[in-house]
């Protein structure tokens, strides 16, 4: 059985490449391991196909109908980093490949790459940069700071607000007392 495991990760995950160009793509082991598997999900079959097993000497064993000439892996000195190479790239070979390897008789697989072939790459994003302005800079002092800083301290503001909510707390006896006599008036003026 296949299962997915924090022991391999893969670099990077996702990779948009042009045709008959080529690529490659890394496997970090926690721990070293006597060589990796590597493998394509292949969506349409909803199977994994076997690509090519690297032992830690660097001797490859290749899938069935796999191109020796398409795919080659690379592994590091420590045996805990290997590359997968992919040449020559065409539409075919759009898929998710994961590295493999075998531990307690199970296949652990990596984080998974998913490659993307396309005849034309799209143009990167253009960045927008602001305008320099050309305004000479005004130098700031610290003394003109600390007066910037005066106008919103708190200080300054808590007992401007308290002021502001003592005074319209003022003004509604005088309002209550303005539509009292309001009413009274208006009583006086239909009883007549």
């Amino acid at each position: 059985g296949f299962c997915t495991s924090l022991l391999l990760s893969q670099i990077p995950g996702h990779i948009l490449a042009q045709t008959n160009k080529k690529t490659e793509i890394i496997c970090e082991l926690r721990k070293e391991h006597a060589g990796v598997y590597w493998y394509r999900w292949n969506q349409k079959r909803q199977n994994f196909e076997f690509l090519i097993f690297s032992n830690s000497l660097g001797k490859a064993t290749y899938g069935d109908n796999i191109s020796q000439d398409k795919f080659s892996v690379h592994g590091g000195s420590s045996h805990t980093s290997y590359s997968l190479h992919i040449s020559q790239l065409h539409a075919s070979d759009n898929g998710t490949y994961y590295c493999s390897v075998s531990e307690s008789s199970q296949l652990l697989l990596g984080s998974g790459t998913q490659l993307g072939v396309v005849d034309v790459l799209p143009p990167p994003p253009k960045t927008t940069q602001a305008p320099v302005s050309k305004k000479p800079m005004r130098c700031v002092t610290k003394r003109k700071v600390a007066s910037m800083k005066g106008a919103c301290s708190p200080l300054v503001w808590v007992p401007l607000a308290a002021s502001v909510l003592v005074l319209l707390l003022s003004l509604f006896p005088t309002a209550h007392r303005l539509h009292r006599l309001r009413r009274r008036l208006w009583l006086r003026i239909h009883r007549q």
